[in-house]
């Protein structure tokens, strides 16, 4: 059996422990040792400890039994070792995980809604409460009530109970354990919890709890909130953000809101008026292409090459001459070491095979490409050969005509 020395004592960063037993498991060295102060990874929801034994990475530690099994990427030869964990990693675990029985007290407290899942996560803490809705008040409210709390700075106690003892405590929920002895953490008369993670001696300690968003999730309402360092992490990103946006928009920082607003709307204006030029000019182009057609066996044939201009507004162009009856379509396009294609055809012009086309003269681009019976396209490296591709196109295509009224 592992001595939790981290259970005892939540602010030892070093002590001496002698090595129990030492196993080699895919490569790496399962080390117990008669005591620890590395927490295991997520015990009660709560991630591991970072840190060295003898200047070996830990790299991880987990729970077995009444054993904590610390993981080694290194052997390990000396019988007494030394165990030294990162301060930074167990404080800010410590914050976090105080920072959750507050937050859950003053739900508790406020709105008679019990925590039902809690999970430490990397950069962001998560709990799920027993209430169906809520409102931006109520959290407001909740989040004053726990950094009340945090401000008072009550003292926070662990001690072990039984089960009778236990009984007498005001636990909103029992622990489905059978242990004798239970560890409870008590934040002054505010709130008693069994838990077996570590925590702050003090409220004050926390620093603060910020809720960052809230989901129905579930029934229930899933909170994000980060507490201490990491709530100020979160609001120094938070300002450089708003204050880089107050200087770009030239206004104050609490008007970034309304100026970005009165800027989208007048975007969403501008879009609306330039699709309106944009399907004029379309329109005006397309007519002027119908007009210039070709007349072969009332079929109206048009081509045309156009530079650096985008494939989509190609298409587009496709698609609306065709909307004409008997009209047929083959349209290239270039832009620096790379050429495309597209042949379309009118409803009315069954017989008139452009997929057979395509595929006859798109090797002359070395390409690829496919489509339906009404339009296909593709595209290719050898744009000097662009021309030569679509007359070769309108060739065969006016074969076909003649086929198909001979």
């Amino acid at each position: 059996m592992t001595n939790k020395v981290y259970l005892e004592n939540s602010y030892l960063t070093k002590i001496k422990a002698i090595v129990k037993d030492k196993k080699i498991i895919d490569n790496t060295i399962h080390l117990i040792t008669n005591r620890t102060i590395f927490y295991p990874h997520m015990s009660g929801g709560q991630p591991k400890d970072e840190g060295l034994i003898n200047n070996v990475q830990v790299l991880n530690v987990y729970k077995k039994d009444d054993n904590i099994i610390h993981i080694l990427s290194e052997d390990i030869f000396d019988e007494e070792v030394s165990l030294t964990i990162d301060w930074n990693t167990r404080f800010d675990h410590m914050q976090q995980h105080t920072g959750q029985h507050i937050l859950s007290a003053a739900f508790n407290k406020l709105f008679d809604a019990n925590t039902i899942g809690f999970h430490l996560g990397k950069d962001y803490v998560y709990i799920d409460i027993d209430i169906s809705d809520i409102t931006k008040e109520q959290i407001q409210k909740v989040e004053t009530f726990a950094n009340q709390i945090i401000f008072s700075n009550f003292d926070i106690k662990t001690y072990y109970v039984n089960k009778e003892q236990l009984a007498n405590l005001p636990i909103k929920k029992v622990p489905k354990i059978n242990n004798e002895n239970i560890r409870i953490v008590a934040i002054d008369d505010i709130d008693y919890s069994p838990c077996a993670g570590t925590h702050n001696s003090t409220t004050g300690e926390v620093g603060l709890i910020k809720i960052r968003k809230w989901e129905k999730y579930k029934g229930n309402i899933r909170l994000e909130f980060v507490c201490g360092n990491r709530a100020l992490t979160d609001f120094r990103w938070k300002n450089d953000y708003i204050n880089s946006l107050a200087n770009f928009f030239s206004t104050k920082d609490d008007n970034i809101l309304n100026t970005a607003t009165k800027m989208y709307e007048e975007n969403k204006l501008l879009k609306k008026q330039i699709k309106k030029l944009n399907n004029d000019l379309l329109s005006f182009q397309c007519n002027e292409l119908l007009s210039k057609g070709k007349n072969y066996d009332g079929i109206n044939l048009i081509s045309n090459i156009y530079q650096d201009t985008q494939f989509s507004k190609i298409r587009d162009i496709a698609s609306y001459i065709t909307n004409s009856p008997s009209t047929l379509v083959i349209l290239g396009v270039t832009s620096k070491n790379k050429c495309q294609i597209i042949l379309a055809k009118s409803q009315n012009l069954p017989n008139i095979n452009i997929k057979k086309v395509f595929n006859q003269i798109i090797p002359l681009l070395k390409g690829s490409g496919g489509g339906n019976p009404y339009m296909v396209q593709g595209g290719g490296q050898d744009c000097q050969y662009l021309s030569n591709c679509i007359d070769n196109g309108l060739t065969l295509i006016k074969e076909q005509i003649e086929k198909s009224t001979g």
